[in-house]
Order: C-alpha cells, then structure tokens, then sequence
C-alpha cells in the first residue's frame, strides 16, 4: 500500500504557506502564481491553519469581505486534520471524503510541516496501485 510519504517523496514543488497576518489578497495572489488550491498558514514555524479555495468562496466573496484589507487569521479554517508520513492513500481518502475536504498537510511527530498532499494526489496514487494489480493479475491469467 503506497503512504503519505512515498507520495511527498514525489513530489517537486516547494512548501507554500503564509503567515496569519498576511492579507487574503496576498494569498490567494500565491495560490494563483503557483497554481494551488490551498496554502498552509504557519506562525513561529508551526502550522496554526489552511487557507483554502473553499474559504476564499465561502467566507470571502459569498461574505462580501474585502481581500486587500481582511487578514488570513479572519478567515482561514483553524480546524485543520493532519496527516502523518506513515498514513495510508485508502486511510486520507476516507478522511478527506468523510470530512467533505480537499488538502491534509503533514507533519512529523514533533509537528514540523514536511508538505501537504491533494485529494487529486491521492487518487493519483490510488489509481497507480490499482492499475498495477491489474497488470499483475492480467501477467498471471495469461501465463
């Protein structure tokens, strides 16, 4: 079974994060520079919440709130699961289905953030291992 940590493992883009002070402009200026739909909010190196596309919709635009002058901290989700590197593909996909959301950061056991995996990582990833299941058992059948 693939985990959190042979996905990060593959994965090439830098951590992005944003302090709670930052402006929601100013994030979601990042988020579209680096073609992500969600940031990590970090203050004095710790993970205190993420900012989220889903936060940008629904408690930004839909609350008329302006972005140049409201501070991530207002609006960002402060409830936040995580996952460790040891966390299996099937296990995020049933936390990340259950709880109706889309990027789980990972930290280590002293909560140091090592990155932050998508719903579509995890697919990804799921997809591959069946694919190659089947390839194993098609390899069986035939021999």
């Amino acid at each position: 079974m693939t985990t959190i940590k042979q996905i990060l493992a593959g994965k090439t883009r830098p951590i992005t994060t944003v302090g709670p002070d930052d402006t929601v402009k100013s994030a979601i200026d990042l988020m579209r520079e680096r073609d992500i739909g969600a940031v990590m909010v970090v203050a004095g190196g710790k993970l205190v919440g993420i900012f989220t596309e889903r936060d940008c919709l629904h408690k930004v635009l839909a609350l008329d709130v302006n972005p140049r002058e409201t501070l991530v901290r207002e609006v960002m989700s402060q409830k936040v699961r995580i996952a460790t590197l040891d966390l299996e593909v099937s296990q995020g996909l049933a936390l990340m289905t259950e709880r109706f959301f889309r990027h789980l950061p990972v930290l280590d056991e002293h909560e140091n953030i090592l990155g932050i995996v998508s719903i579509g990582d995890l697919v990804k990833a799921k997809i591959s291992e069946q694919t190659f299941i089947i390839e194993q058992m098609e390899r069986y059948i035939a021999s």
